[in-house]
């Protein structure tokens, strides 16, 4: 058997069930939830990165963002609140349109 200890899809248990794998699951505590949900944003982030192709790349990023919209969930925040986070980052330091890399700043 192998070991996980990770956040999986509501649904994987039924899934394991119907195809009558033998498993250990438990539901985490709601105060328990936020390190597993952050462990999971790094997972599927991980994932994207390594994706082979442009589909499974596009499939991976769904995944980033059910795990975004988790964490805004049990952060009791709401998309409105992350867009408008994020529409004040792009005001003070722009958005990645330009594709620009820093390769060295002065220590002065």
């Amino acid at each position: 058997m192998t070991y996980y200890d990770k956040l999986v899809r509501d649904k994987i248990p039924e899934i394991l069930c119907e195809k009558n794998k033998g498993f250990v699951a438990h539901q985490v505590p709601p105060e328990e939830l936020l390190p597993y949900l952050k462990k999971k944003l790094l997972e599927e982030a991980t994932e994207f990165v390594e994706s082979s192709s442009p589909e499974d790349g596009l499939k991976e990023l769904a995944d980033v963002e059910e795990v975004i919209s988790a964490l805004l969930k049990e952060m009791d925040w709401t998309i409105a609140d992350l867009r408008a986070a994020r529409m004040d980052k792009i005001n003070k330091r722009g958005a990645f349109d330009d594709g620009w890399i820093l390769m060295e700043v002065d220590d002065d």
